[in-house]
């Protein structure tokens, strides 16, 4: 099991290790289909109760980071 920025878990044991909300069952790539479909974040955390409005805007820092790191090619060749 790991955790990034301490509100997301990759464990094997949960959702066949998709990365999920810390503490939750609810996949991180449920958060951005919502934002993808103009879902509001106020929405997504009622759709979610388990997820906190501090653990949804930490996600989104986290991957405002990765977007705009020094290293995206890199870790997009990983993920592609």
């Amino acid at each position: 099991m790991s955790t990034i920025g301490g509100h997301i878990t990759v464990d094997p044991e949960i959702q066949n290790g998709q990365p999920v909300f810390t503490g939750t069952r609810v996949p991180v790539q449920t958060f951005f289909w919502h934002l993808e479909k103009g879902i509001s974040i106020e929405e997504f955390l009622e759709d979610f109760p388990s997820v906190t409005k501090e653990q949804a805007i930490d996600v989104l820092e986290i991957a405002n980071k990765i977007v705009n790191s020094t290293q995206l090619d890199k870790i997009y060749e990983t993920v592609d």
